[in-house]
């Protein structure tokens, strides 16, 4: 195999063990630690930075309630763990579905200090009962528990302290109005650019030793879906190609090598996707054909064609919602190399 070394990035791979070879510390490692590794999402990043700074000035001792919408490895997570670096506060982790009731609730919120901020990711999930707990928490900075039931019930105030909640969902719209309505500021995070996700990406290559050259970088880009956490994954992987092939530094050659194995092609497009279009295109003749057959036709839950394959094929416009049901349009059968039926819309 032929290697071109032009435009390197990073230095040569160390051959011994190191702590990135455990993956979790390897996702923490590439997790940018101030605002100027975080790229992109300029727009987001200048309001956020607006709002922090007018509360230091304010001195208040906490910013408003946060929350960040957008899909998943678009940086949400990374976002929340900037602001708290940027007031000094400490930040606690939870999820949505972790939070069953309402003492699982009180438990979290008794144990912050003053000025945290709490991170709840998937928020969306949680439960109306526990959404209700909240709602004064996060107004007055006060749980009203009931302790007891029947006549022998009784409410008790507890006060916590002034903390910061910033959620994050994948699904605004499966967020209570009346939860949305308690957050200060609403962001929305957008698919990235090229030379955004090619900037990720040799940061990346430099923290993980990778020596890598612009046009490899280039074909990364171009198949990782426009988002950092898929760009990363694929960065590893093609290493681990260039690894076990011995080879010192990741071409184009051995990117386009890697991804031909991974059945990942330019459009960042895996095997099960092009299974959904070819079953919409061989299978209903190019569609209108309803979520649930398929799903019936791709052994695919309806779940996960819904948010893990619909959202980028519809990006690229592959497909189409109609009321009838999804469709193939004209660059699907284009890309995928099948003949367009005359008649056929879109």
């Amino acid at each position: 195999m032929t290697m071109n070394n032009k435009t390197l990035t990073g230095s040569s791979p160390k051959p011994q063990n190191t702590p990135l070879d455990d993956p979790l510390a390897l996702d923490l490692t590439l997790r940018p630690k101030t605002w100027d590794d975080y790229v992109g999402q300029d727009k987001v990043k200048q309001n956020v930075r607006i709002i922090i700074k007018a509360a230091s000035q304010r001195k208040d001792p906490s910013v408003e309630h946060i929350l960040f919408y957008g899909g998943p490895g678009l940086g949400k997570t990374t976002l929340s763990h900037l602001v708290a670096q940027e007031i000094g506060a400490n930040i606690k982790i939870t999820s949505g579905p972790a939070i069953e009731r309402a003492g699982d609730l009180a438990a979290i919120l008794t144990n912050l200090e003053e000025g945290d901020i709490l991170f709840c990711d998937e928020i969306h999930r949680l439960s109306r009962t526990v959404e209700e707990y909240l709602y004064p928490a996060l107004e007055d900075f006060k749980l009203n528990l009931i302790l007891g039931k029947g006549p022998m019930a009784r409410t008790m105030e507890l006060n916590v302290p002034r903390f910061t909640l910033i959620g994050a969902t994948t699904r605004l719209a499966a967020v209570s109005s009346p939860l949305r309505s308690r957050f200060g500021a609403i962001f929305g995070l957008n698919f990235y650019e090229i030379d955004d996700i090619k900037k990720i990406l040799a940061r990346s290559a430099r923290l993980l030793n990778v020596v890598i050259n612009d046009e490899a970088l280039t074909i990364l880009a171009k198949s990782s879906r426009l988002t950092p956490r898929f760009a990363n994954h694929l960065l590893k992987r093609v290493r681990d190609f260039a690894q076990v092939q011995n080879q010192s530094s990741v071409t184009a050659e051995i990117a386009r090598f890697a991804l031909d194995s991974l059945e990942i092609d330019e459009q960042g497009l895996n095997d099960s996707d092009r299974r959904i279009l070819q079953t919409i295109i061989n299978k209903f003749n190019g569609g209108p054909v309803g979520l649930q057959a398929l799903a019936a036709a791709t052994a695919e839950e309806e779940e996960t064609i819904l948010e893990v394959h619909e959202p980028h094929l519809l990006r690229l416009g592959f497909i189409s919602r109609t009321p009838k049901g999804r469709v193939a349009t004209r660059l699907a059968f284009e890309h995928l190399g099948y003949h367009r039926p005359k008649g056929l819309g879109l």
